[in-house]
């Protein structure tokens, strides 16, 4: 069999919510921020799914590319994008800051507070999909909750915390930053059934969207891919799997769908 359901893991945050979409009962009244997808057992896959749920804002952070990330010590850097899936009204994310900043401007400002001001804090809704590569300033708003695909090294250099007592990381964070506006067009998935929202000539993995209606079909068979299903049901190798989950496949996997679903699959 090459398609392993991979362990889910409730990830209490002081930002995090009590209460979860259905489709993850097992939060238990802890204030959960993060529901990750673990393993498999002993490995270390080069991608990372979590889903992200907000009651507060995130900390303004960044992280390395590839490079930076190795000079560091590190067996990479860090890229990521977000699909939104549900925002309260009034819900942001901040996404580049408001203009240029320099190295000098950006560290007065991260330690007097002032680049929360300096941010570009964008309006979001269920749909909303960002790709946020390595170096890009950025911050998770409050009444968010998304999907993310990231690169799977734990690596994060808070600049801005909002006084909250956690260690900041300014010179590695100034180091890394590419502290200017966010250039990349908004794009909405909300109302296609099909997409392709990353490739690698922009990312160091591929995304896309796929709306998979009921029958049976084989998916993978070019390099490891990560089954997100957001919906639906049905069997992946003859085993059982549902929303909410997510499916490490290596080969090809034969896929059953019962309840059509809208997935998120990613790849190499």
């Amino acid at each position: 069999m090459s398609a392993v359901e991979l362990t889910t893991k409730y990830v209490e945050k002081p930002w995090g919510r009590t209460t979860l979409p259905d489709i993850f009962p097992d939060g238990g009244g802890r204030r959960i921020g993060e529901v990750w997808f673990d393993g498999p057992e002993g490995r270390h896959p080069p991608l990372l799914v979590k889903y992200i749920f907000t009651s507060e804002k995130l900390s303004v952070q960044v992280h390395p590319d590839d490079a930076q990330g190795r000079a560091r010590g590190l067996a990479g850097g860090k890229s990521e994008c977000w699909l939104i899936l549900d925002a309260e009204p009034g819900a942001t994310l901040g996404m580049g800051t408001r203009m240029k900043l320099d190295d000098e401007t950006l560290r007065d400002a991260s330690l007097d507070g002032r680049i929360e001001q300096l941010m570009d804090w964008k309006p979001v809704k269920p749909g909303d999909f960002f790709y946020i590569p390595a170096g890009t300033v950025h911050a998770i708003g409050a009444g968010v909750t998304l999907v993310e695909v990231q690169q799977n090294v734990d690596v994060t250099y808070r600049l801005y915390d909002y006084g909250r007592p956690r260690e900041l990381h300014l010179e590695d964070g100034i180091a890394v930053s590419v502290a200017e506006p966010y250039a990349r067009a908004p794009v909405n998935i909300e109302a296609m059934a099909q997409a392709s929202l990353l490739e690698r000539d922009e990312a160091p993995f591929r995304l896309a969207l796929e709306t998979l209606p009921p029958g049976a079909r084989d998916i993978g068979g070019d390099g490891p891919c990560w089954f997100i299903p957001l919906s639906g049901s049905g069997t992946l190798d003859g085993k059982p799997w549902e929303g909410g989950q997510c499916w490490l496949i290596e080969g090809e996997a034969r896929l059953d769908v019962v309840d059509t679903a809208r997935t998120l699959i990613a790849g190499l």
